[in-house]
């Protein structure tokens, strides 16, 4: 095969227009975008509620069943009052 200077002119162009063609098509593609959502920990400055005081263990050892009914009632609406004290103090650190 003869390499005549059209020939070789001719093969440079095509390979030059090929390469001008990959060169925009690359630059034209975008690279897909990903969102990316990472939790980031952070200090809960909430005062933690005091645990109240039991009523039942302040009652006399020999007390009657009356009287540590009516202390284990009391402790109860305490203790419920107390955990809900608990749950807003968490509610507030997880916002």
């Amino acid at each position: 095969m003869k390499y005549s200077p059209e020939n070789v002119e001719k093969v440079i162009t095509a390979v030059i227009f090929i390469l001008i063609v990959v060169m925009l098509t690359a630059c034209s593609s975008v690279p897909a975008v990903t969102k990316v959502n990472i939790a980031v920990p952070v200090n809960c400055n909430v005062a933690k509620p005091d645990k109240p005081n039991l009523a039942v263990d302040s009652l006399p050892i020999g007390a009657d069943i009356w009287d540590k009914m009516a202390a284990l009632r009391v402790d109860r609406i305490n203790q419920k009052a107390y955990e809900h004290e608990l749950e807003v103090a968490m509610s507030a650190c997880q916002k």
